[in-house]
């Protein structure tokens, strides 16, 4: 099937910036007596709010996301392009492709000219929305900012929330990486954005994979 746009998340997708993710995530839960495996688990695709209430509802959410923000405002240490990212990129006209993101609109920008990727001009950030993936708010004002229906937009996302968001949007996804591997809710699956390929015609964007999923 062809597409009218992709709209891409960022991290672990464009953004290798799971590392400093991580770090930081780990720091934060230590200082507050959370157990930093299970803080990372549950991290994928979700917005720090939300992460935060689910982890530790004794907590000033709001308070404890901020603080976590400033520091990855400024702490991109470690973050790079995703491998095949800026090819991709420079494939698709400006117009062809957005980005749906769990983080705030300033670490999002910080972490792409960290990454030496453009800033699209449609960036649907955690500020944008009342609640994350895996709910489809995100990814339905992707489609109604970029003037396309949902049926026409192909999600290109790493974590099952974000996935679940997509198929909720009425959206095609893409699954990168070992979490969606096999899994029913993409249509296909690359370990990588370095093993796609983009053809772009007058009847649309065609994603090419090396794998495709058992949906």
């Amino acid at each position: 099937m062809d597409y009218e746009v992709v709209l891409f998340d960022l991290d672990g997708v464009l953004a290798d910036s799971l590392g400093t993710i991580e770090r930081i995530l780990r720091d934060w839960a230590a200082a507050n007596g959370i157990d930093g495996d299970r803080a990372v688990a549950l991290s994928h695709g979700r917005r720090d709010v939300d992460l935060i209430r689910l982890l530790a509802p004794r907590l000033d959410a709001e308070a404890e996301a901020a603080l976590i923000v400033a520091r990855e405002e400024t702490d991109t240490a470690g973050v790079r392009a995703a491998p095949g990212a800026a090819r991709l990129l420079g494939t698709l006209t400006p117009r062809m492709w957005a980005i749906v993101t769990s983080g705030t609109r300033a670490v999002a920008t910080a972490r792409l000219r960290a990454s030496g990727l453009p800033v699209p001009g449609v960036l649907v950030a955690a500020d944008d929305v009342a609640v994350g993936k895996p709910d489809p708010t995100g990814y339905r004002l992707a489609a109604r900012l970029m003037g396309r229906p949902p049926e026409r937009c192909l999600v290109v996302e790493d974590a099952v929330a974000g996935a679940e968001a997509a198929r909720a949007a009425g959206m095609d996804c893409l699954g990168v990486g070992p979490a969606l591997e096999g899994s029913p809710l993409v249509v296909a699956w690359s370990a990588s954005l370095a093993e796609a390929r983009v053809d772009v015609s007058a009847g649309g964007i065609s994603l090419g994979v090396g794998s495709t999923s058992g949906r």
